[in-house]
């Protein structure tokens, strides 16, 4: 069957600060996943998968249901392959690897805790003394994006679960005292309508961005969209052509980022900046400190440089405080934190 053309993530008409959260959160997985708020129709799950759809492909074992990288797993991957073929024995060649396009995984909104995290045969466990799991969503998004679509609606335990796996890279199955643990590193990008309901302030703080979006109100721009669109829809193959030049120096960009990032610095002048930044707006704990600090680096790296400087954590501020910011009940999440950094000097 012949693949349908995504459409291009560099074709994609504003939405700005959602598309450079996006990037920022391929390039530095540590940033623990970006919340979209905003009403629908406004390109969020199109620039999820046409963003997935210009990475490089990745190598994975064929039929491997945990997405192992065949090259960086050690002791873990050796484990779980033991754990899905325990015939085999210490001396069986490794599976034949393959390489794909890395996957968007979907959450269903009512996704149960086991659908999550996956479960345990503990029948089979104790008649055969074999581990059998059954892998859950998180094994599926190992190394790929896990999209939440009305993040709000889902249970609070299961956002927790999420949450914690895109901040430890791991997910724990345990059943009657017997556990396992696979590797579970994703992108996290979870949206929702703030008039559907709020998030808890604990779990709002756990994404490490968060954008608010709305639909695009200049003509020339949603002019620029249809256009775009009807012609993406009338030849799909000629549109997606005619921006891979666009889409290919994009995907280049980022590699270059994310080789550059662990080389990266900070002038130590600068965490105080960050410091000062977070106490003049109110922010609590000191979560949001640090992720100012990574997005930084990371917007640093994304424009070529080895050095932070101060406008890159002005702009990590205005992605990384939003949700942070101690507000007053029934009041909306901030649009711009560089204002309220004036209002509370």
């Amino acid at each position: 069957m012949k693949k349908t053309p995504m459409y291009p993530f560099a074709a994609i008409v504003g939405q700005e600060k959602m598309k450079l959260a996006l990037i920022l959160n391929i390039i530095t997985p540590g940033l623990s996943g970006v919340l979209i708020r905003g009403e629908k129709g406004t390109a969020k799950s199109t620039a999820v998968r046409a963003l997935a759809d210009i990475l490089p492909e990745i190598e994975v074992y064929k039929d491997d249901p945990f997405q192992l990288s065949p090259s960086d797993e050690g002791e873990t991957g050796r484990a779980i392959r033991a754990m899905l073929n325990p015939r085999a024995g210490e001396q069986a060649e490794p599976p034949r690897t393959v390489k794909r396009k890395i996957r968007v995984v979907e959450l269903p909104v009512g996704a149960t805790e086991d659908r999550v995290v996956g479960t345990m045969d503990m029948e089979h466990a104790l008649k055969k003394g074999e581990k059998r799991i059954e892998p859950g969503i998180l094994a599926a998004a190992h190394r790929g994006i896990l999209y939440v679509d009305e993040v709000n609606l889902l249970d609070d335990h299961v956002v927790d679960v999420l949450l914690d796996s895109a901040a430890m890279g791991v997910n724990t199955i345990e059943r009657e005292g017997v556990s396992f643990s696979h590797p579970a590193r994703f992108t996290l990008v979870g949206t929702m309508n703030p008039e559907e309901g709020e998030l808890r302030p604990q779990l709002l703080d756990r994404f490490g961005l968060c954008v608010n979006i709305e639909g695009i109100r200049s003509a020339n721009d949603r002019v620029a969209i249809m256009e775009r669109r009807a012609a993406f829809e009338n030849d799909p193959e000629a549109f997606v052509e005619q921006w891979s030049n666009e889409s290919r120096a994009l995907g280049e960009k980022i590699l270059a980022a994310q080789e550059l990032y662990p080389g990266v610095t900070v002038d130590r002048a600068l965490l105080y900046e960050i410091a000062q930044y977070c106490l003049d707006v109110g922010v609590d704990g000191h979560r949001g400190d640090i992720i100012i600090l990574k997005t930084a680096r990371t917007l640093a790296a994304y424009d070529g440089r080895s050095q932070v400087e101060s406008a890159d954590i002005q702009a990590a501020a205005e992605l990384a405080l939003p949700h942070r910011v101690r507000r007053q009940p029934l009041m909306d999440i901030a649009d711009n934190v560089q204002a309220l950094r004036g209002k509370g000097r």
